[in-house]
């Protein structure tokens, strides 16, 4: 990665964008796709494309190389991780962060695009009381990574990307309706954002959903950004627009600062209504930006949409050129983590359904992401760890069913599971070998759960008696059919008359009394011996 002088090449380069964009606007993008009727809208089609702002996962900020927040969306005091840069104050100068750019680049590779070997930054200037230098550094016109596209989870549908690009986020404002003042909060300012701008290639709220779900898991498995929307790390720019079927798209309305799915789905099926009663009754759409009104579940205007020239872009003076050899891009590639899609090819390979795939992966899509690519383990890890030697069906189903169904009792995630590895495979195993039956061995991870305990389920079991029990204790197991029996007579009645599934219920209570020791299967011949005898 070079830093080197800029100039001439620059107005060559944006000379060719503009001509690009003149050429392939979002008109002359658009693709044509299968016809879909959908019930909500019949007859029109919409046409959604998405800009994604992901806050990128840096200790440092993108230009001034202060720390992080801690946690820079929630209880972190206002105004302390702050440079003089970011608070623009005049003489600063900025300095990428190398660490953003991997970040990124991995990103453009996850994403199939095209990693430019020349890319440069751009001033957008706007005056808004969160932007203290009343510009943001961007990459509007030479951008990182260029192309790609998104396959979504469901259907044969990939999105393309029209480019990635590196910028700088703003700070943070909160309206005190009681003082009526925006209140500034500077943390934020200047942190490392990476944003990816779609084409309209979506023709649903649904589609649109998938595509930002799909993106975040790509982004956490490749550890460039939490995309957490509800801590406000990844938020959402919509454009919508609609058109009769077969016709060219219409104009385009812009939704701002979506920072949930549902909302944004939700967004999207509004605006499409609006636009439909709009173009029905004989008036026309007008281009704009617009906010989403949760409570209502509305748009709203915010103001006309603005063109490139509103913004009056120019190169940063202070900021040349960023090249990448192909040397620097390979040795990216080469250290990319597993993507979700190779992850899902490696657990089908093993021999788990797509069912049990599609939960793992489900589970691992939360996962903690660390800073500067450190990708963070997860429920998929997890398996791969704890798979080492055993049954694949047998170890995804004590995970799925077992694991995942007591921590949810305790109303906990698989990130607070306390269970390691080594603790799980030993009591599997157990279990397994017949050292303790699969009822014992679900009341030990129960325990190991709740109490958090730091033992080896062998010392646990026989701590707790559920050692299963062996050959010679047979005679322990008879007497507790026989008080079984004895306490459930109606039951045991209906067995000798030939209600066998009735036969359960006595199993269940030998295993109760017996603390889960015994056999289910031996219990079961027992009683019904028993029970055969006294007829």
């Amino acid at each position: 990665m070079n830093l080197v002088p800029p100039y001439p090449w620059r107005a060559q380069c944006q000379r060719k964008l503009l001509e690009f964009w003149r050429i392939k606007g979002l008109r002359g993008i658009h693709r044509q796709r299968e016809t879909v009727e959908d019930r909500r809208w019949p007859g029109w089609e919409v046409v959604v494309g998405i800009e994604v702002h992901a806050q990128i996962k840096s200790r440092k900020k993108l230009f001034s190389g202060e720390r992080q927040a801690k946690t820079i969306h929630t209880n972190e005091p206002p105004n302390t991780s702050v440079s003089c840069f970011d608070a623009a104050l005049p003489g600063t100068l900025p300095a990428l962060n190398p660490k953003c750019v991997k970040l990124a680049v991995r990103t453009a590779l996850a994403l199939n695009a095209h990693v430019q070997p020349r890319s440069a930054f751009d001033r957008k200037h706007y005056f808004y009381h969160d932007l203290p230098s009343g510009y943001q550094i961007t990459q509007r016109y030479a951008p990182l990574a260029r192309g790609g596209f998104l396959r979504l989870s469901r259907g044969d549908v990939a999105v393309r990307i029209t480019q990635l690009q590196l910028e700088q986020d703003t700070a943070k404002s909160t309206f005190h309706a009681g003082r009526r003042v925006s209140l500034i909060d500077l943390n934020r300012a200047g942190s490392g954002l990476m944003e990816i701008v779609s084409e309209p290639d979506m023709r649903s709220p649904e589609e649109a959903g998938d595509y930002v779900r799909t993106l975040q898991t790509l982004l956490r498995a490749v550890g460039s950004s939490d995309g957490s929307m509800e801590l406000g790390s990844l938020r959402c720019d919509v454009n919508v627009s609609v058109n009769r079927h077969g016709q060219p798209p219409g104009t385009r309305c812009e939704i701002k600062n979506l920072n949930s799915i549902k909302f944004m789905m939700t967004a999207i099926t509004s605006e499409a209504f609006r636009h439909i009663e709009l173009l029905e009754s004989g008036r026309n759409v007008a281009q704009e930006t617009r906010g989403f009104d949760e409570d209502k579940a509305e748009t709203f205007k915010l103001r006309s949409k603005e063109d490139s020239p509103d913004y009056r872009y120019m190169p940063d003076p202070n900021l040349p050129p960023l090249l990448l050899s192909q040397e620097y891009i390979e040795r990216v590639r080469s250290s990319m983590p597993e993507l979700p899609s190779e992850t899902r090819v490696r657990l089908l390979s093993i021999g788990l359904s797509e069912r049990d795939a599609d939960v793992l992966m489900t589970i691992d899509a939360g996962r903690e992401v660390g800073f500067d690519g450190e990708v963070g383990k997860g429920a998929v890890a997890y398996f791969t760890d704890l798979v080492r030697g055993r049954d694949p069906k047998v170890v995804v189903n004590w995970m799925t069913h077992d694991l995942l169904g007591q921590l949810a009792s305790q109303k906990e995630t698989f990130s607070d599971n306390a269970v390691s590895v080594q603790h799980m495979g030993e009591l599997i195993d157990m279990v397994q070998s017949g050292k303790v039956t699969g009822t014992s061995g679900k009341t030990l991870l129960r325990h190991m759960i709740s109490r958090r305990s730091l033992d080896s389920p062998s010392k646990l079991a026989k701590q707790l008696g559920l050692v299963a029990l062996s050959q010679d204790d047979s005679s322990l197991v008879n007497d507790w059919c026989l008080e079984a029996i004895k306490e459930l007579p109606q039951q045991a009645e209906a067995v000798r008359k030939g209600n066998l599934p009735v036969l359960n219920k006595l199993v269940g209570k030998v295993m109760k009394l017996g603390k889960g020791r015994a056999n289910a299967e031996t219990v079961r011949t027992l009683l019904l011996e028993l029970l055969r005898k006294e007829t």
